[in-house]
């Protein structure tokens, strides 16, 4: 007999779901309730600063190579299919689904009704339905928490299914191994089995939407964080982990709309959720106080370590992983947009940690330019990152979010350059990375120049300055810029060994040919020009 508990009777609507075995079901528990079931159940520890410290068990990160889309008349022509889009069958799907159900049978579960999108006219309602209390916290954290009002009415448009201890059997259900991210377009609904990491929740509806938005709604979605200044200009920020793309958006004199995914409708920015995940190896005061302070009660910290003999988070330590995170909602931050939507932007940032010394700090970009730097979504790994990085690696992934993107690249590329052809839209390519020479030899740009250099972007002070256009990448760079050495400003020229930059360029262009010809079959000419040279410095 199913108890209820949290709501009236729901036992129709789970039927309609397919989950018709459960036992209690937990609906719309408060943050403390979830939190008091995890304490409960031995599945969190609470650390001094209030939050609930977690462990998400043998995985603490995605896992892509188990994510799939089921490949049905919805997707079989649309979905970009390859080792990132991965087709599933729709026989497997229903059977999985049923040996979940069955798995569930007199079980608790927990179920949680939010929304995905900050635009009402495009947003999702979603209904996540978790194994675990905390998995149901994060749920709250993450995404949009609808009014009491809304919640009287509330139909969802999708379906998360999260059982984290259910493990498949690759021989009947299909997956590669036990456990497993599926997204089904036709039935709307995602299975998540196998695995505790509360990111797969949010990137399998991120992901929902980047296929949905542009087919539907010819929004362009987008993975990036987002602020708006005083004078209400949106400005948005591109880039892959280790970047910089949570710091620099965190600007104490702008508003921040959110920090990880977005949408670009014809009436401006939206954010998708209603929280942040972030990482927080090596987290202090100093270096992040928004994300710091932000750790309180309701927020969440994953896979961190504790001092010894005591609560208190020790940010420095990775013994579990390098991939410790906290998800928090958005009301924890005191500078933020709680309307979640922003203008246009005036300002476009890709940021990219260039290891090799090649890039300029900040350059602007043409809009060919613009699309081409966006498809390849170009950064480097730095040596002692990562288990077996021993040497600066060039990372590419498209549209600075490839593992999310169910269209081709070129079709995202192709809406940012509608966009940036609709207004007057300025995009600059910064380099958080090496200068005076690649790493081990240069040092790492200062976070002090990289903020002037943006805040100089933003407050329109590199609009009259002249630029000089380097002849391998083509990209414009400034001459002088505000609270930054001019000489600073051109890598090149401050190589002592400007033969070694010359060889180091000539590898960067080469890598990034190599990266885009995978997508020059579909690449308008447009983009395809815009290019780096193979050309010779004088």
């Amino acid at each position: 007999m199913m108890e209820i508990f949290g709501i009236k009777n729901v036992e129709a609507e789970m039927a309609d779901i397919g989950l018709d075995q459960l036992g209690q079901v937990h609906w719309n528990l408060s943050p403390e309730a979830l939190v008091e079931a995890s304490l409960r159940k031995g599945q969190g520890v609470l650390a001094d600063n209030g939050a609930l410290a977690i462990e998400t068990g043998e995985f603490t990160g995605r896992s892509p190579k188990d994510r799939f889309i089921v490949k049905d008349q919805i997707t079989s022509s649309t979905v970009d299919w390859g080792e990132i889009n991965q087709p599933f069958s729709a026989l497997k799907f229903a059977g999985l689904f049923e040996r979940m159900n069955t798995f569930m049978a007199g079980k608790e579960v927990f179920v949680r009704d939010a929304f995905a999108g900050a635009d009402p006219a495009s947003r999702l309602s979603l209904r996540v339905v978790t194994e675990f209390p905390w998995s149901n916290q994060f749920a709250y954290n993450m995404f949009i928490r609808p009014s009491a009002s809304e919640l009287e009415h509330f139909t969802p448009d999708w379906t998360v299914i999260c059982i984290p201890s259910f493990m498949a059997e690759p021989a009947i259900d299909g997956t590669r191994q036990h456990n497993f991210s599926i997204i089904n377009f036709t039935k709307k609904q995602i299975l998540i089995g196998g695995t505790g990491y509360t990111g797969e929740i949010k990137k399998g509806i991120f992901s929902v939407l980047n296929y949905l938005l542009p087919v539907q709604y010819k929004i362009f979605p987008m993975h990036c964080s987002a602020n708006v200044g005083q004078d209400g200009d949106t400005a948005i920020f591109f880039g892959l982990s280790g970047t910089g793309k949570t710091t620099l958006s965190a600007d104490p004199d702008r508003m921040l709309i959110g920090d990880d995914e977005h949408g670009w409708s014809d009436d401006g920015v939206f954010n998708f959720e209603g929280g942040c995940y972030a990482k927080v190896i090596d987290l202090s005061e100093e270096k992040e106080p928004t994300i710091y302070q932000a750790i309180h009660h309701r927020a969440i910290l994953e896979n961190i370590n504790f001092i010894p003999n005591s609560q208190r988070p020790d940010y420095g330590r990775a013994d579990i992983t390098q991939n410790t995170r906290v998800s928090y909602p958005l009301y924890h931050i005191p500078n933020r947009l709680d309307s979640g939507k922003g203008a246009a932007p005036k300002n476009i940032f890709f940021l990219s940690c260039d290891a090799f010394g090649v890039l300029p700090p900040i350059s602007k970009l043409t809009p060919a330019q613009a699309m081409y730097y966006f498809i390849s979504g170009y950064t480097a790994k730095v040596a002692g990152t990562e288990a077996g990085v021993d040497e600066p690696q060039v990372t590419f992934s498209a549209c600075f979010g490839a593992p999310f993107m169910p269209l081709h690249p070129t079709q995202y590329a192709e809406m940012l350059g509608e966009k940036l052809s609709a207004g007057e839209v300025n995009v600059w390519l910064v380099n958080t990375g090496w200068t005076e020479g690649p790493y081990g030899v240069g040092h790492r740009i200062s976070l002090s120049h990289t903020r002037a250099m943006i805040s100089a972007a933003l407050q329109g002070n590199l609009a009259e300055v002249e630029f000089s256009k380097e002849p391998v990448f083509g990209l414009a760079i400034p001459t002088t810029c505000p609270g930054v050495p001019s000489a600073l400003l051109n890598p090149r020229d401050v190589w002592e060994d400007q033969v070694a930059y010359d060889g180091k360029a000539t590898f960067l262009v080469k890598t990034f040919h190599r990266n885009f010809e995978q997508y020059a079959s579909q690449a308008s000419a447009e983009i395809k020009a815009a290019a780096p040279k193979l050309l010779m410095y004088s």
